[in-house]
């Protein structure tokens, strides 16, 4: 596989207008629900996905169109009962044709028992465990899963000639998917998973994890973790002198794990679906866009799959203009095909799967440069 470059088609910036539950909204507005966690402990992908939303909706309410779209913001705090709790607001709220979130894969598929219910469309920027899509014709993705991501590292660690490895991730329905997915990949290629093993988000001392690791003697290692744990855990990879090769997932993919590691980053492989040294103008003027708001940080991947996937939503409600419902929105959807998003072109398959195309990427002088093929 390899990453496309994209074309910008023509984008506008203006004020934006949000909504919050109860808000009386005019005929000719549109309105979306995003719920998100906005606090505890994964609060920072929540306001940049918001962030990230906020600059799609800007851009779409500037564009001319004859009619606004609100979106109302909803805290799940990555909590699988207030996230269902979110949903049961969204559903009662007429006014809401399509909802966009959760960011787990646990709190999003919590949610989306009700929105199959209630026949509500909804499209997570990041939940990516292979069973989400599977509960009903309503749920859609814009990331990649476990099932792709799987198969695709372990068959580039074969090349590499990587064929004895460790597999960790954290304790989540997401980390064992990534275990699950990458493991059946790799004895499916002839290679041997020497050991595999769980962590709890936010653990703070790998120690005896690293010490189980070394004592197996893979080739390598491949890793289930947000930037947050990664971080903790190459930083004590590092301080033990442990040189093992690391390969992690997309979720990884972060500003902020070169940041918090530092030196222990270098020579880290990930895959991605985006990168924010692409020089396509339509990437850059995302990028652009974020340092705005961002204090001069440049966008990770994940507020890069929020932005697509806000306007992966705002194209189908256009499309099923002039009367949207929700209905209408979830067959719109349905039928995107090559959307030219900042993290590749998105076409959701039959099955909702977003189908994209994935780039190899590694930490090389503190910064994520793609590999060459």
């Amino acid at each position: 596989m390899k990453f496309r470059l994209l074309t910008l088609t023509t984008l506008a910036a203006a004020g934006i207008a949000t909504g919050t539950a109860g808000s009386a909204f005019a005929a000719d507005t549109v309105k979306l629900g995003y719920q998100l966690p906005l606090t505890g402990d994964t609060a920072q992908y929540g306001q940049d996905f918001r962030k990230a939303a906020e600059i799609a909706l800007t851009e779409f309410n500037a564009a001319g169109k004859p009619f606004k779209v609100e979106i109302v913001f909803e805290d799940s705090r990555s909590d699988a009962k207030e996230g269902t709790n979110i949903a049961r607001k969204f559903v009662d709220d007429k006014e809401i044709v399509g909802v966009l979130g959760d960011f787990t894969s646990g709190v999003s598929m919590a949610a989306a028992q009700v929105y199959k219910d209630a026949g509500m469309p909804q499209l997570s920027q990041t939940a990516s465990h292979p069973d989400y899509t599977k509960i009903s014709k309503y749920q859609f993705r814009n990331i990649a899963t476990q099932a792709q991501e799987g198969p695709y590292n372990a068959k580039w660690m074969a090349a590499k000639g990587f064929k004895n490895v460790a597999v960790i991730a954290e304790q989540t329905d997401w980390g064992q998917s990534v275990v699950g997915g990458f493991s059946d990949a790799v004895k499916a290629n002839g290679g041997t998973v020497a050991f595999s093993e769980f962590f709890n988000r936010g653990l703070k001392d790998y120690r005896s994890l690293i010490s189980k690791i070394e004592r197996a003697k893979p080739d390598a290692i491949y890793t289930g973790f947000f930037y947050e744990d990664g971080a903790q855990f190459l930083k004590q990879l590092q301080q033990l002198g442990i040189k093992t090769p690391v390969y992690s997932t997309s979720a990884a993919y972060s500003p902020k794990l070169i940041e918090l590691a530092g030196g222990a980053a270098e020579g880290v492989h990930l895959t991605s679906n985006f990168l924010p040294t692409d020089p396509s103008p339509n990437v850059q003027h995302f990028v652009e866009e974020w340092k705005k708001r961002s204090d001069g940080a440049v966008p990770g991947q994940f507020p890069a799959q929020a932005y697509d996937a806000v306007r992966i939503m705002l194209a189908a409600v256009e499309r099923a203009q002039p009367s949207p419902t929700r209905e209408k929105v979830r067959d719109a959807l349905a039928q995107t095909r090559d959307f030219p998003g900042v993290t590749g072109k998105t076409t959701f398959s039959a099955d909702r799967e977003a189908e994209k195309d994935l780039v190899k990427v590694e930490v090389k002088g503190g910064a994520f440069v793609p590999v060459a093929e």
